[in-house]
């Protein structure tokens, strides 16, 4: 059923653990993704990013969510924007059944982020919408998002509260650590709790959410390079840290980077192993059901969200 994430989060912050939200393209990665969820039974959020929607059409997306909410009525879905980077595009996802929208004001300093968001989340919620916002900025690139390493900033405690209070938004988006793409740390990965522990303490009743927090799962870099791709040195946030944070208030967990890693590997070992293959229901097919391995990882082992449909 498409749903909006308030009972998802309520749930969330009450049961401690982290509901994934995977970003779609087409329909093999959602179909991967959904089938995952159902057998885990554990809720999800299908996310899409402003290109993403441009690359497969809003109209086809929810067509294909429809779909995914007929075959699996028991799961909770969330249909949600990723990174809106304006007004109309929020407006426009709304407009076209999304159940929640993310506005991202995060590259305007403070007064702009809060305004333009709180004009988000009163058309939002005019429509029974609801609207996550991000407050500090995180590095990487990621589709439209591109932030060097030196104008990334943690997010400040004091300022979260001010900005939830006055923008009435429904989730925050927190910088700690973490950042987009499959390059996200040089040395050890570490991720700021005692600034996650600072902020659940002023505002614990608001949903909090990681972006950029792909583990760019080893075996699958691998994977892809052993097959001819070529990705030296990409790292991103382990298991267990990603865990911890699914156990230490994190409601929502932005998995991106390692479903185009699995896949592309998927595709890599179908032609290498059999170079007569043209089919594309043979190397789509194969990717499929290693985005669905990855997601039953994710939801089993790291955000603990089996059997919480």
């Amino acid at each position: 059923m498409l749903v909006t994430t308030k009972e998802m989060f309520e749930k969330s912050m009450k049961e401690g653990f982290a509901i994934g939200a995977f970003n779609i393209n087409n329909l093999e990665i959602m179909q991967g993704i959904v089938d995952a969820a159902a057998e885990c039974k554990s809720p999800v959020i299908l996310q899409a990013s402003s290109s993403a929607i441009k690359y497969a059409r809003v109209n086809y997306l929810m067509k294909m969510i429809e779909a995914a909410t007929e075959q699996y009525p028991e799961i909770p879905i969330v249909m949600h924007l990723d990174h809106g980077p304006d007004f109309e595009t929020a407006k426009m996802c709304i407009d076209n059944g999304f159940t929640s929208v993310m506005i991202d004001g995060s590259k305007y300093d403070f007064e702009e982020n809060v305004r333009l968001t709180k004009q988000v989340v009163d058309y939002a919620h005019s429509k029974g919408v609801v609207v996550e916002a991000e407050l500090g900025k995180l590095a990487g690139i990621e589709d439209d998002v591109n932030v060097e390493a030196s104008d990334a900033m943690y997010t400040d405690p004091a300022q979260a509260e001010e900005f939830v209070k006055r923008t009435g938004c429904d989730s925050l988006a927190i910088a700690i650590g973490t950042s987009h793409g499959a390059y996200k740390f040089k040395g050890e990965a570490k991720l700021r709790f005692d600034i996650l522990k600072q902020i659940k303490e002023r505002i614990p009743n608001t949903p909090i959410v990681l972006h950029g927090a792909s583990t760019v799962i080893p075996e699958l870099v691998q994977m892809c390079n052993k097959y001819g791709g070529d990705i030296p040195g990409a790292k991103g946030v382990p298991d267990e840290i990603l865990h911890e944070a699914s156990v230490s208030g994190v409601s929502k967990i932005n998995v991106d980077t390692d479903l185009r890693l699995a896949m592309t590997a998927a595709i890599r070992k179908t032609f290498v192993e059999e170079p007569n293959a043209f089919d594309p229901r043979k190397y789509l097919g194969n990717a499929r059901e290693l985005i669905k391995e990855t997601v039953k990882h994710k939801m089993t082992d790291v955000f603990n969200s089996c059997n919480k449909a």
